[in-house]
Formats: C-alpha cells, sequence, structure tokens
C-alpha cells in the first residue's frame, strides 16, 4: 500500500470512527448556536447552558427516540470522513514538503526523544502551525457544501425528505449559497488547526519523553498501547486549547450557514447582529459541546490515525 493510501485509509476510519460517536454533541450544538435569544426559550442568558443542553437533549428524545440525537449522521459522514482523510493526507504531505525548507526544518527544532509515538513528518513549531493552517482552509474549503448541508441537516430549522433533496437543492441556489459561511470557516479553522498541531506536537514529545523511563535504543518505538494513550492525550489537550480560542468563529458559521434572514447574510452584519441580541456571551454559545466534542474526537480521530499508520508500518 502507497504511503498516500495510508494515511488517506486512516483518515477516513479516524473520521468515521469519531463522526458516529459524537454525533450527538455536534446536533445538540448546532441546536443551541441557531436561536437568537436563549431567553425565548425559557432560559436566562445567564443561566447555565447546561440547563438548556439537557433541555433540548430531553425534547429531541421524546419527539424522535433516542436515535434522534444521531439525526444528520449521513450528512456528517459524507462531510467528515472525506475531510478527515484529505486534512491528514494532505497535512503529511505538506509537513514532509515544509521539512525540506531551512526555516522549518525538524534541525531547528528540540532533539526528540528516542522514542516515538508518531510516524509523521517533524517540523518545527511555525511549520506545524503554518501546515495545520493551510491544509485546514484548502480542505474546509472544497467542502464547504457538505459542510452547509450537514448544519442545516442537524438544524430545527430544515425539514428535508431526503440527502439528494437537500444536497441539490444547496447546489441549484448557487455560489451563495454553497460557500454560505466559508469564511468565519476559513477563520475558525485556521488558528485552530495551526494552534490544534503546535500544542499537539509539543505536549506529544513531551509525554514521549516522559514515558522513556529506560535507556533503550534509538529510533525503537514506544507499544502501540503507550503510543495510543499518548496521542489521545496529546490530542485530547492540544483540542481543548486550540477550541477556546476560535469559538466565537464556529458561532458565526452556524449563523450564517442554517439562517435565511438578511442580517446573517455577512460576517460583519452576523457579528453585529450576535452581538446586538447576545452581547459577549452569545459569541460563546454552545462553547461547552463544541469542547466537549472536540476533546474527544481529537483524542479518538489522532489515535485511531495514528495508531493504523503505526500497525500497518509494523506489519
Amino acid at each position: 500500500m502507497s504511503n498516500v493510501s495510508q494515511h488517506l485509509m486512516s483518515g477516513a476510519l479516524s473520521g468515521f470512527a469519531s463522526t458516529i460517536i459524537l454525533q450527538p454533541f455536534d446536533l445538540l450544538k448546532t441546536r443551541i448556536q441557531q436561536p437568537d435569544h436563549l431567553n425565548k426559550l425559557r432560559l436566562s442568558p445567564l443561566s447555565p447552558q447546561s440547563t438548556f443542553v439537557f433541555r433540548t437533549a430531553r425534547d429531541i428524545i421524546k419527539e424522535n427516540g433516542v436515535l434522534g440525537l444521531w439525526r444528520g449522521t449521513t450528512a456528517s459522514l459524507l462531510r467528515n470522513v472525506p475531510g478527515v482523510a484529505l486534512y491528514f493526507t494532505g497535512l503529511n504531505q505538506f509537513r514532509g514538503f515544509l521539512a525540506t525548507a531551512p526555516y522549518f526544518a525538524s534541525l531547528r527544532a528540540q532533539p526528540t526523544s528516542s522514542y516515538s509515538s508518531s510516524t509523521l513528518p517533524k517540523l518545527t513549531a511555525q511549520g506545524n502551525l503554518f501546515a495545520g493552517a493551510v491544509t485546514r482552509v484548502a480542505v474546509g474549503f472544497v467542502l464547504n457544501p457538505f459542510t452547509v448541508l450537514k448544519a442545516r441537516y442537524e438544524s430545527s430549522y430544515y425539514s428535508y425528505n431526503s440527502l439528494p433533496q437537500a444536497f441539490m437543492g444547496i447546489m441549484r441556489s448557487g455560489p451563495s449559497e454553497i460557500f454560505r459561511g466559508a469564511v468565519a470557516s476559513s477563520l475558525r479553522d485556521a488558528p485552530y488547526a495551526g494552534i490544534f498541531v503546535v500544542f499537539y506536537e509539543q505536549i506529544k514529545s513531551t509525554l514521549s519523553n516522559a514515558v522513556s523511563s529506560s535507556p533503550n535504543p534509538a529510533g525503537i518505538p514506544i507499544p502501540i498501547s503507550t503510543s495510543t494513550a499518548v496521542n489521545s492525550v496529546s490530542a485530547a489537550s492540544a483540542g481543548a486549547l486550540a477550541t477556546l480560542a476560535t469559538q466565537p468563529f464556529d458561532v458565526l458559521k452556524t449563523k450564517m450557514q442554517v439562517r435565511s434572514e438578511i442580517k446573517y447574510r455577512g460576517l460583519l452584519s452576523t457579528v453585529a447582529a450576535i452581538w446586538r441580541q447576545r452581547g459577549v456571551p452569545g459569541f460563546f454559545d454552545g462553547a461547552t459541546l463544541r469542547m466537549s466534542r472536540k476533546i474527544f474526537s481529537s483524542a479518538i480521530g489522532w489515535a485511531v490515525y495514528e495508531g493504523v499508520l503505526i500497525a500497518i508500518r509494523t506489519m
């Protein structure tokens, strides 16, 4: 199996696993971010959002059963499986390319432990930041139509009879609908991916050094079980930090892709609308759910991705 095929397969499995397990988090996050005023739903804007989360989940289960929490899973798979596969593959290829540049070369980075929990190219912090941001934005732009479809399937504002009907409806609406929220997505994804990769690699390096408690020949990888734990903890920690830093842009993206009113047609007008209606707290609607989802998806996704790669290359 070629190197690219290995990364595509590992990324696709990663995207599939995290999407199936964590779809309820995405669904609830979208439902929380879509309305203008939380107090219209008999909840004070100053009340804990956890109250709204449980109330929303209860209403969905009451109306559609437990499986209602997985509404939009097919649309999410259409977005996430190819998206994660392309992101991981593109990230690996781009990191390999940047590793040939003196400014990003790994020789400028701190020496790594004799143990390694990764098979990926090594870069400086600047290289990881740049590679993560560029790759994530590129993949997000290409798959933006599926991102719009995913958001609308998760929203309670749209009722689709079938996935093809929904997709063709969005495509027929033209570029303005196909790329709704693309700028907000890029403003969210670029810093998120850049920050994530920087912290992920740094935390992973630190943990790899920590588990290397006894001298071993250079180049010998740590056991797969230990490697999986290192990658999971590193990804979860990096995901939490990156999520908190980019939450306002996620709210903007959801509003622009789900709401049809004129005030949500542009980035600046959406910012103004949220500010008038909710103030600063409005830009952090769904933060708890998104952070929970990102922590788990990062832990699952990167552990599966790197674990499959390591398993393939040690067979």
